[in-house]
């Protein structure tokens, strides 16, 4: 099997069992994700090991978000782990993207829009004066014009995103859940990964409905990461 548009959440604070993670699902994934929590526990030196593991690329899901000089130093300070993807926050503005972008030019900035576990009410109370669609489309244009070549965006925005910056920039989408996969964790708008591509997603961001097959061994982890591939790679 090809490898399938995913990129897996790796989210634990325990540094062999995303190793472990990672050999389990090798070949089947495009793109590993380590967020906040996991650089904080084990720093360069974890995602080097995650590195070693494997030959996809990386999603340093670090959500930048401050004045310009600052973004600028924390970017060149791990511009030598070469991300594929790095995330900074569109709402930090244009001249914020612009310097993380050419700061490390090798790497995809990426502009999350809005978080996708805030729903409308959420979003007018932090103060946007557009519902989270409107919104996340305004922020994907500004992080596109501003030097980001990819977009962090809810399911439900990918068209109209897509629609909005063109065919070129990666789009990367959270909160998709596989059918028949039940709760949804702390995800409010929500799609399944397959109707997320065909609505215009370059990859989805899946976790817990791999992750937590674990517990019943690797061999489980592998067949949840097998059929949700399989899903993906159906020949429109």
């Amino acid at each position: 099997m090809s490898k399938a548009p995913i990129i897996l959440a790796v989210d634990t604070s325990d540094l062999k069992v995303a190793i472990a993670w990672v050999k389990a699902t090798e070949g089947l994934i495009s793109v590993y994700k380590l967020g906040l929590e996991f650089f904080l526990t084990f720093g360069s030196s974890g995602v080097k090991a995650i590195q070693d593991e494997t030959d996809s690329d990386i999603f340093l899901d670090l959500k930048l978000h401050d004045i310009p000089h600052t973004v600028v130093g924390a970017t060149k300070a791990i511009n030598g782990l070469a991300p594929k993807f790095l995330t900074v926050h569109a709402s930090g503005g244009a001249a914020m993207i612009r310097a993380a972008a050419d700061a490390i030019p090798d790497s995809y900035i990426t502009g999350v829009t809005i978080l996708t576990s805030l729903g409308d009410s959420d979003v007018k109370s932090i103060g946007f004066a557009e519902p989270a669609l409107e919104s996340a489309v305004r922020l994907a244009k500004l992080a596109v014009a501003s030097g980001a070549r990819a977009i962090v965006c809810s399911p439900l925005e990918i068209s109209a995103i897509r629609e909005a910056i063109g065919l070129d920039p990666i789009i990367i989408t959270p909160g998709v859940r596989p059918a028949g996969a039940g709760k949804v964790d702390d995800q409010v708008r929500t799609m399944t990964p397959r109707d997320a591509i065909s609505a215009g997603a370059s990859l989805v961001v899946i976790g817990r409905p791999i992750t937590q097959n674990w517990s019943e061994g690797s061999s489980a982890m592998r067949e949840a990461a097998v059929e949700i591939a399989a899903q993906l790679l159906i020949s429109e």
